[in-house]
């Protein structure tokens, strides 16, 4: 069985993808579905958050999008396991290959993040379907190759322990927000980081110094 997660409900988080994904993503393994695709909405931090959350990374890119020189794109270029250039079909065919082109020139530059595989660039058309049977080979390849090598359990530990540290994270900054010691203190120290008065620094660690006198 196959299972597609949408970007979900932000909650002003970047991209759709939300605290919750992985969840949802164990929830579906669970249930049988052992092909879970992710979809993220393409803003670049996102991606990097989904990259630490999947066993392979595929980077969609239009051709003339003008991705290949754009920063927001090189560090999503550094983590992606496979780029496929959509819409290579038609009119578009010529540009596509320049993408392609310049994508892999880019590749050469990054050192790839596994020992086991490098990143493969694939033109693809989803209008068409020509080169989809390719980057699905590349996908199930890759997979093999981490296998062998002894890496594939090995991400997914570090996966694992990503995601601790991430919930950890978050909980703990949801229980300083709502501690009463440190609401008793936000409205005035949030009035003057607004006024200037205080740096944000010094403002969030006098809230910090709150938070943990409020648990000594």
């Amino acid at each position: 069985p196959n299972a597609f997660i949408r970007p979900s409900p932000t909650s002003g988080t970047l991209g759709g993808v939300t605290r919750r994904t992985r969840e949802t993503t164990v929830v579906v393994e669970a249930a049988g579905y052992n092909i879970v695709l992710i979809e993220t909405v393409g803003v670049g931090q996102s991606e990097i958050a989904v990259a630490n959350m999947t066993d392979v990374f595929l980077v969609l890119m239009l051709p003339g999008a003008g991705d290949e020189l754009q920063g927001i794109k090189k560090g999503i270029l550094e983590v992606a396991d496979i780029i496929a250039v959509n819409k290579a079909d038609g009119d578009n065919m010529a540009t596509a290959r320049d993408a392609a082109t310049s994508y892999s020139a880019a590749l050469r530059l990054i050192e790839p993040t596994s020992t086991a595989w490098s990143p493969v660039v694939r033109l693809c058309s989803a209008l068409t379907g020509e080169g989809i049977e390719a980057i699905w080979d590349d996908v199930s390849v890759h997979r093999e190759k981490l296998t062998n090598a002894g890496l594939f359990e090995r991400r997914r530990v570090e996966q694992r322990l990503s995601w601790m540290w991430s919930t950890f994270e978050n909980n703990l900054t949801s229980a300083a927000r709502s501690d009463p010691s440190v609401q008793a203190l936000a409205t005035d120290i949030v009035a003057a980081v607004r006024s200037g008065q205080e740096p944000p620094t010094r403002a969030a660690n006098r809230l910090l110094d709150a938070y943990r006198g409020s648990h000594d």
